[in-house]
């Protein structure tokens, strides 16, 4: 049965007082090029756990010996995002999830869900005001579980939710739109990362790497070895070409470790399309009403292109799509 906003609060207001429920807490085709005119493993800030791991072992990355919510400080600082002239952002030291959220992750989400639904103000940026939740995206997001569950189901047959648990599980979890990725973070104590912030982590903030495993001692093009990428530009392409997060680690890590910053999936960040960003600007990001997003990193169906530290695309914020994921940013 289908439920209001309204609705949901009230059900909540009623468990919570008798103590029996959980508590609100709060594609790859074309590409674009960011310039002039474009744009160790501790979990969580804090060192706590975040939501979606409480009841998880430690079974991502390349071993299965890692927590799938580990997530990694990337140290603050200055980088040139521009092109044509130079176009400076500086972040604050941050935390970035070590691997993009999993479809095991996301079903303890599911599982809360609607009591898992972000008030407002949740899942903030910290020195970014007014970047929390707002009450006019309350009507962009799914009424009930059944709802939720169905919307992961996009681009049959290539979405990786399954409504079961099955051997799935490890793979990032797509299909979600950015209201629900941003629900996610939220609900896990955490937030999506900023365009800058995620470009920085990819570009090895002032190393301004052209790939995220770029360095003097690694090949700068994309091959199999360093990313997940291309099984659709013959037709090919199934469910099954992609991969758990941490498959190309640690060759195709980020200098700071993040796995995947370059292929198998895109990812949401915060920030809407703009045309043009500042020429200089600390902790930023642009937030506009029904705009379209931003999405970073390319993915197992994109060309080799979109693998670019300074490549991203624009989607709808209300869209699903097969190729795309997210990660979540968190206090350092």
């Amino acid at each position: 049965m289908e439920m209001s906003r309204s609705a949901v609060a009230m059900w909540t207001a009623s468990c919570l007082a008798m103590g029996g429920c959980t508590a609100i807490v709060g594609v790859d085709e074309p590409y674009h090029l960011a310039d002039g005119g474009g744009g160790g493993g501790a979990s969580g800030g804090g060192g706590s756990v975040p939501r979606s791991c409480a009841d998880m072992d430690a079974i991502c990355g390349p071993r299965g010996d890692e927590s799938c919510c580990a997530s990694l400080v990337v140290p603050g600082g200055t980088f040139d995002r521009g092109d044509a002239e130079p176009r400076l952002a500086t972040v604050s030291d941050f935390r970035l999830d070590r691997f993009e959220v999993t479809v095991g992750r996301f079903r303890a989400f599911v599982s809360e869900y609607p009591a898992a639904w972000p008030v407002v103000g949740a899942g903030a940026h910290p020195k970014i005001p007014d970047s929390g939740w707002r009450a006019e995206w309350d009507d962009k997001m799914p009424v009930d579980r059944d709802a939720l569950m169905a919307w992961t189901h996009c681009e049959d047959p290539y979405y990786s939710w399954t409504d079961e648990v099955g051997d799935r599980e490890l793979l990032p979890v797509t299909c979600v739109s950015w209201f629900v990725a941003f629900a996610f973070c939220a609900w896990d104590g955490g937030r999506l990362p900023t365009a800058a912030e995620r470009r920085y982590a990819a570009a090895g903030g002032d190393e301004q790497r052209q790939y995220p495993w770029s360095s003097a001692d690694s090949a700068a093009e994309p091959d199999e070895s360093y990313a997940v990428y291309g099984c659709g530009l013959d037709g090919s392409c199934e469910i099954a070409d992609l991969q758990p997060g941490g498959s190309r680690s640690p060759r195709g890590d980020g200098r700071w470790g993040h796995a995947d910053l370059g292929g198998n999936v895109w990812e949401w960040v915060l920030d809407s399309f703009a045309e043009e960003i500042p020429l200089e600007c600390e902790d930023c990001t642009v937030l506009t009403p029904d705009a379209n997003h931003m999405i970073w990193g390319g993915g197992w169906r994109s060309e080799e292109e979109t693998l670019l530290t300074s490549a991203f695309e624009e989607r709808s914020p209300g869209g699903e799509f097969a190729g795309t994921g997210f990660r979540c940013a968190r206090a350092p």
